[in-house]
């Protein structure tokens, strides 16, 4: 990977480089999750076997991303709020890692659904996955901007998330009752819809640091202790 920074340059120009390298990141995930997704509704397996070699480059720029946030610390010994931003993209470039684990793992249960009959219309798994990616992208949003406003708005727009898987696990439940056959169908769709549930959590955490580190206050676990943010 290359930074843009120069010998001499500022460091705050190398924090720069280095959120640009953050959504660059992010950008690689969102595609990998999109290409899951299109491969599902196509039952695409070549697709499929795509998004699985394509976690490899996610994998590798996130070492890149996390040395150079090292780096920094280490060359820089930044402070306060600078080192609160450096932090918080070491941790996001972790929770991205794993979103983009989440993507392969879609790719997975693709490729074992594109072997048999086919069970549904896809209706709230496609739209699952729209939610999941617009929380990353606002979440990423919020870091960059650093806008702690935004950052609440994808923490509170998890519900809707949450909501919609309830109601695949419901519908497909109802598939399972009524006709053993489709059990092992059915259980491949509710793990793609616990992914992308999976994924707006991963957003919600990265929104979470961001107020962490605009404001130094930790939100996390805020809803489960009854403590709105």
């Amino acid at each position: 990977m290359e930074f843009t920074a120069k010998p001499g340059d500022h460091y705050h120009r190398e924090i720069k480089d280095m959120q640009a390298a953050i959504l660059r990141l992010g950008a690689m995930v969102e595609r990998n999750i999109s290409l899951a997704l299109e491969a599902l509704k196509q039952r695409h397996s070549e697709l499929a076997k795509q998004v699985i070699e394509g976690d490899k480059d996610i994998d590798q720029f996130e070492i890149e991303v996390e040395e150079e946030c090292i780096r920094l610390i280490a060359l820089h010994q930044p402070v306060a709020k600078d080192l609160r931003i450096i932090t918080t993209g070491i941790m996001i470039v972790h929770e991205l890692e794993r979103m983009g684990d989440l993507g392969v793992n879609i790719a997975e249960r693709t490729l074992e659904l594109a072997a048999e009959p086919h069970l549904k219309p896809l209706i709230d798994i496609p739209a699952m996955a729209d939610h999941a990616q617009e929380m990353l992208r606002r979440s990423l949003d919020a870091y960059l901007k650093e806008d702690v406003a935004l950052a609440l708005e994808v923490c509170e727009s998890d519900d809707a998330l949450d909501t919609l898987n309830s109601r695949v696990f419901s519908e497909l439940i109802t598939y399972m009752v009524a006709d053993p056959r489709t059990i092992d169908r059915a259980t491949r769709l509710i793990l793609i819809a616990r992914y992308l549930e999976r994924l707006g959590d991963h957003a919600t955490n990265i929104a979470e640091m961001v107020v962490f580190m605009v404001e130094g206050r930790n939100i996390r676990h805020a809803k489960k202790l009854g403590k709105i943010p």
